[in-house]
């Protein structure tokens, strides 16, 4: 991954940071995005601290105008963009669809929809500029089976799916691949807070689903439009698994 460009949202913490963490450490130069400013600039510094190349952006997915400005700022920056890791999310309410609020529920489709619209919209011809433009879009398996509670986060996730799908369509004929992973439960912030009661220790580690992303972002793996269940994944790494599909095999 020398020399290749990665953007990550919501890379301050969890899978994010794993994500940027690993990528960094392939030679990659990582953008980390998140809304906290401060805690960005910390794992931008602790990345480079251990050898790595990144920076910080503020974008907070909530605003369209920090998007557009998210937008200019990396296109001023970079010629071109190789991969775009859209991690963060909103998790939305925890309530039946009956008495859902409408504000949370709209909120949760800025976040998990519209932003990542005007992500793809804005650095599409960054990404055509590569010569394996990877774009890996984080779902969850609620967004395909119907769960209590789910709200807007699962039905956000469902319409985040559809966009990726459609993306992946428009771009099948360019060098872009578009993929979509559901990590399942993982030791993280968001999953304590969605299940307080879970012991964590019983989970597994964003680190451990890190490699996952390291397939898919590279220029070898040729997996489009693809969903794909980081547990799966995981259970075939720790026994035959099967590798990523690669050019020339």
């Amino acid at each position: 991954m020398q020399e290749r460009t990665a953007l990550i949202t919501g890379a301050n913490r969890g899978i994010g940071l794993a994500i940027a963490k690993a990528y960094a450490r392939e030679g990659a130069r990582c953008i980390l995005a998140g809304r906290d400013a401060a805690g960005t600039d910390r794992a931008a510094a602790e990345i480079r601290a251990a050898g790595g190349e990144a920076s910080s952006l503020r974008l907070d997915l909530g605003d369209n105008d920090s998007v557009r400005s998210a937008i200019r700022s990396i296109a001023a920056s970079h010629p071109k963009l190789d991969i775009f890791v859209a991690n963060a999310s909103s998790v939305g309410a925890r309530v039946p669809l009956a008495q859902y609020p409408l504000e949370a529920w709209m909120q949760t489709f800025q976040v998990n929809v519209h932003a990542y619209l005007l992500l793809l919209q804005g650095l599409d011809p960054l990404l055509r500029m590569s010569d394996a433009g990877r774009v890996i879009i984080l779902s969850t398996a609620v967004a395909r089976l119907a769960k209590t509670g789910g709200g807007s986060y699962a039905i956000s996730k469902a319409a985040l799916e559809a966009m990726a799908g459609v993306y992946a369509q428009e771009v099948a004929a360019t060098p872009i691949r578009v993929n979509m992973v559901s990590p399942g439960p993982t030791r993280t912030e968001m999953r304590a807070r969605v299940a307080p009661k879970e012991d964590p220790m019983t989970l597994k580690t964003p680190e451990d689903i890190a490699p996952l992303f390291l397939e898919l972002a590279s220029p070898a793996c040729t997996r489009h439009a693809e969903w794909i269940s980081a547990d799966a994944w995981l259970k075939a790494s720790r026994g035959a698994m099967e590798p990523c599909h690669m050019k020339g095999e």
